[in-house]
């Protein structure tokens, strides 16, 4: 799907179905899922090379990161969160070009929507391409900011769920579930850092004097808001670096609190049967077929074996609970 938007009274102006007749009033088109026809469509309007879905999955930086036929290409991972559990990574190409930036992408981040809804009602100043693609990182680093701080939140609760777990009134079948919620916040974090290192490598490229066609293109952006959105995504990327410090520590401890558990379980059982090993050995003694056994002669012979096998089991018990093993 093509949506082309125009500048009015500084916000943005949507234009779904890919309206190309007054190109020089676009300053934004934005491929979303683009057929073939699309593509042949645009590159025949613009006179540019539209990269296909496996040129943007390619991850050398010379793929990435270039200037071909009057347009810089400018290709970076970006996070889209369907729902809490579900968290999916794709690459975005953003292509500049002197009058207008091009984006392509074939998944749906929010960061996206968030930027549209927001740019129709605000004046964020995106009458270039230039400006526009300032705008629309700035954005992206604004949601990716937001999962950060939200996971932040989320991996306090979760230590003290583990602990809480760890005590002897917690709930064994809690682990499991803590387990999971482990997993998808590595997974969310690891994703997380991926696109922070793209959008890094990103903004350094944009930040780098460049000479020739690419230059050119260039000259219009603000430096000073590339430099302060490349030392935003730094203080990001090391933030996001401490928390998976701290999802690492917190799958340490929950198998350490899985290992101390089934470690008193085996120490349970451990005990019950060295309790239940006297008693044992009586039965076994006085369930021989010998002829010559006297006790079976006595009357009180069965209460004596019986009693015991009771004091075998006590006194054991009564020793392990003096040094408290149970």
């Amino acid at each position: 799907m093509i949506t082309t938007y125009k500048t009015l009274n500084g916000r943005l102006e949507p234009s779904v179905g890919g309206d190309l007749s007054d190109l020089a009033a676009i300053v934004w088109i934005d491929l979303a899922n683009p057929d073939a026809a699309e593509e042949d469509r645009l590159e025949a309007a613009l006179a540019v090379d539209i990269p296909t879905h496996e040129d943007m999955q390619e991850i050398e930086p010379s793929s990435r990161l270039y200037s071909e036929r009057g347009a810089v290409y400018l290709t970076a991972q970006i996070i889209a969160t369907h729902d809490p559990n579900e968290t999916e990574i794709a690459p975005v190409t953003f292509m500049l070009t002197p009058d207008r930036l091009i984006t392509v992408r074939y998944h749906k981040p929010g960061s996206f929507d968030f930027f549209v809804e927001w740019a129709k009602v605000h004046d964020m100043g995106c009458s270039t391409g230039q400006t526009t693609l300032m705008a629309l990182i700035e954005t992206v680093v604004d949601r990716l900011a937001d999962v950060i701080e939200g996971e932040a939140r989320k991996l306090d609760g979760l230590t003290r769920a583990i602990f809480a777990a760890h005590r002897p009134s917690g709930k064994s079948s809690t682990l499991s579930a803590l387990l999971q919620r482990i997993g998808r916040a590595e997974d969310l974090n690891g994703k997380v850092l991926e696109s922070l290192s793209t959008l890094q490598r990103l903004l350094g490229y944009l930040g780098t004097p460049l000479t020739g066609e690419a230059g050119e293109i260039l000259q219009g952006l603000n430096k000073g808001q590339v430099e302060t959105l490349a030392r935003d995504v730094r203080y990001l990327l090391e933030a996001a670096t401490t928390q998976s410090h701290k999802v690492r520590f917190q799958l340490d401890a929950t198998l350490g609190v899985i290992n101390i558990r089934q470690s008193d379980i085996i120490k349970i059982f451990s005990v019950v049967a060295f309790v239940f090993l006297p008693p044992t050995l009586i039965a076994s003694i006085y369930g021989m077929n010998f002829v010559h056994m006297p006790e079976l002669k006595w009357p009180w012979g069965y209460p004596m074996a019986i009693g015991l096998m009771v004091l075998s089991a006590l006194v054991p018990w009564l020793v392990f609970r003096a040094k408290k093993l149970l």
